[in-house]
């Protein structure tokens, strides 16, 4: 694909894309979106050799198992050149921003799956290319096809979920709008009709939407669920679902070696620190990968990768691997549970050194514990409501939240500007509370 041709077809958004470049505090970012989070080695190399030759050299991985390219400057066109010689663009230049389907990171190796959601998730994609009226849809619309494995973020929002289970020796797609899958789902699908829901799901709510009404959620705060559903039953048939329930997914799962459903075969997990990599990171997991895997790495939406079918004797191999890397491989280190938004380093709206106070924050935390450092409240670095989060308020002090499902946003606000020192002892003594037992 010739950049020059196709920039005509690409729309103004504020959402960075591979031929978008969007600006930054610390230069442009261009995002590469990975079908399923899969990327070859080749490929690796490939982003790394772009980030190094034509940006500021800093990857990172996204929350929604993309990658990202910080701090380009001139030759844009030239990253972008490379970039679409791998592979990594999509059919075409319209279709780029619309390439947003969340899978598992497990998808097909699962040992928990009911069916290998990847080739489903080919045709979705295919789909939203190629299909010109997909294009109207918004930059952020987003649809998750989970098919039931014990590795599943089962918490970020979709405008579209679909999720596996299986009914009288049936499996079936239970599906919900504006949510999650561990959320009440509106109907059901057979398998053979998932496709075609997606289709008649999007081309209802592009029938119905008002230009301004860019996610599902606008529409249903408008028309109710149930009016919805009547006039998608007109386009697909839908089977009714009553007291299904999505079973939460495993902890740490990410992170570590982990059995896969074919004997003797194991993924592999590391988080990059604070989600970002380096070249020589990517480019180091990307020899792992051709050496004890199949040359593939996935990345996920825990902003970690892991590398799949590594034979079980070579697991401790790739661990070492990772942690030789500065990947972060065990579960056990606080760093590898902390999230945070780039901040003032490389955002304009950032109010903190968000990645700076994280790192500080992880030599402070007497144990693991999951928290979410934001720069502003858009949250960027997490989509879903995370357990705790420190946002911040000015440089080196943040307003403290617990999540709370009564309320919106963060959670309930527990205090207000502390230093981390300060946020370090209030989670410290948190986490010593029998009542968070």
């Amino acid at each position: 694909m010739n950049t020059s041709v196709t920039s005509n077809a690409i729309r103004p958004s504020g959402c960075p894309g591979l031929l978008r470049i969007v600006q930054a505090l610390d230069g442009g970012i261009c995002r590469i979106k990975l079908n399923g989070g899969s990327i070859s080695a080749d490929q690796a190399d490939a982003v790394a050799d772009a980030a190094e030759r034509f940006a500021g050299g800093v990857i990172e991985a996204t929350n929604r198992a993309n990658l990202q390219i910080r701090g380009i400057g001139q030759q844009s066109v030239e990253l972008i050149d490379r970039l679409l010689t791998a592979g990594l663009g999509p059919n075409s230049a319209a279709g780029d921003d619309v390439r947003n389907l969340m899978l598992s990171p497990a998808a097909g190796i699962d040992p928990q799956m009911l069916f290998d959601t990847r080739v489903l998730a080919e045709q979705i994609l295919d789909t939203l290319q190629s299909h010109p009226r997909f294009h109207e849809l918004s930059a952020k619309f987003a649809v998750q096809l989970d098919g039931g494995e014990a590795l599943a973020m089962l918490e970020h929002p979709h405008d579209l979920w679909l999720s596996a289970f299986e009914r009288d020796g049936e499996r079936l797609l239970a599906f919900g709008l504006a949510g999650c899958p561990t959320e009440r789902a509106v109907g059901a699908v057979t398998l053979e009709n998932a496709h075609a829901l997606v289709i008649a799901v999007l081309e209802l709510f592009l029938d119905l939407a008002r230009p301004e009404q860019t996610r599902m959620r606008h529409v249903l705060d408008e028309l109710p669920m149930l009016a919805f559903l009547e006039q998608l039953r007109t386009r697909v048939s839908i089977k009714a679902v009553s007291a299904w329930q999505r079973a939460p997914g495993a902890q740490d799962l990410h992170i570590g070696a982990h059995p896969q459903n074919a004997s003797g075969r194991v993924y592999v997990g590391a988080v990059p620190p604070l989600g970002r990599l380096d070249p020589t990171m990517l480019r180091g997991a990307a020899r792992l990968a051709r050496e004890f895997g199949d040359a593939t790495l996935r990345f996920t939406p825990w902003q970690s990768l892991l590398l799949p079918n590594v034979a079980e004797a070579d697991a401790s191999a790739v661990l070492e691997g990772f942690e030789q890397l500065s990947l972060l491989s065990h579960s056990s280190g606080p760093l590898a549970h902390l999230i945070a938004c780039t901040g003032s380093a490389g955002c304009a709206k950032g109010l903190a050194d968000t990645k700076q106070d994280a790192r500080h924050l992880a030599t402070l935390l007497p144990s693991a514990r999951d928290v979410h450092l934001s720069g502003c409240r858009r949250s960027c670095a997490a989509a879903h409501c995370a357990s705790t989060t420190l946002l911040a308020v000015s440089p080196g002090h943040y307003d403290l939240y617990f999540r709370d499902a009564t309320q919106p946003g963060f959670g309930a606000l527990h205090a207000r500007n502390l230093t981390i020192e300060a946020a370090a002892t209030l989670l410290a003594g948190r986490a010593r509370s029998p009542l968070d037992a």
